[in-house]
């Protein structure tokens, strides 16, 4: 199945025959394999071609958004409108969407993989925010569903918005130096595992914190002052697979 990118030498019951192509191929032997008198077309094994077939890998765009109180409530607002434009570019593209907030002491996936626009902006608006920071179980939780989603045959992509600034450590206990650690290591373990990502900086201002965090998860950054709507369209596009 999928669409025909050319033909090459085959065997039928392997694929689907080209007929033309194989005339085409033998053609040319015909005064050297037919008897004397004979009409009939001769057709040898190595004349046989079949399509070469290329099918669309269906792309998930996994939402990693931090609900946490270092996202003050306004941040969280301008957030979500994020990613309702990301969302929308999404269908465009005909992605299937995950989304899973992280916030007190752990994360959540609130919306498993689907193409429904309205499901995907419903659990949106129904994202709760404050509490701590628990990036690396966000990120673990995005990179699980990602894996996942590859075994399945789809290729995964990891939309990651926060500002950055982890108090809450893998084992759910307060702390700023594990924390940043804890989530360091888990933006290299998602690098490890070549899943192409999107970091957009929440806060105010650039982070250093969030900026590092891209650099480890091999993630494009762009600070959410410069992530205007075009801006935002053309990110998804740049870290989306090729079809």
């Amino acid at each position: 199945r999928g669409r025909p990118v050319g033909v090459r030498p085959g065997d039928p019951r392997r694929g689907r025959l080209a007929l033309i192509e194989t005339l085409r191929a033998a053609a040319p032997w015909q005064r050297l394999r037919r008897g004397d008198g004979e009409v009939r077309l001769r057709i040898a094994a190595q004349d046989l071609r079949i399509r070469r077939l290329v099918q669309r890998r269906e792309t998930t765009t996994i939402f990693a958004v931090d609900a946490s109180g270092s996202a003050a409530l306004e941040r969280l607002a301008e957030a979500k409108g994020a990613v309702e434009q990301l969302l929308a570019e999404c269908y465009v593209r005909r992605d299937r969407v995950a989304l899973v907030a992280f916030r007190g002491g752990g994360a959540d996936l609130l919306l498993v993989p689907t193409r429904s626009l309205v499901r995907a902006k419903r659990a949106l608006a129904a994202l709760p925010g404050g509490g701590g920071t628990p990036l690396a179980a966000g990120i673990a939780a995005a990179g699980r569903l990602a894996a996942a989603e590859r075994r399945g045959g789809r290729s995964p992509v990891v939309l990651l918005l926060t500002d950055g600034r982890a108090n809450i450590d893998r084992a759910g206990r307060p702390g700023r130096a594990q924390a940043g650690a804890d989530a360091l290591a888990a933006a290299r373990a998602l690098a490890a595992e070549g899943i192409p990502g999107l970091l957009i900086d929440t806060a105010a201002r650039p982070q250093d914190a969030a900026r590092a965090l891209a650099a480890a998860m091999g993630a494009r950054y762009l600070p959410m002052p410069q992530a205007d709507a075009a801006r935002l369209a053309k990110a998804v596009r740049e870290v989306a697979p090729a079809a």
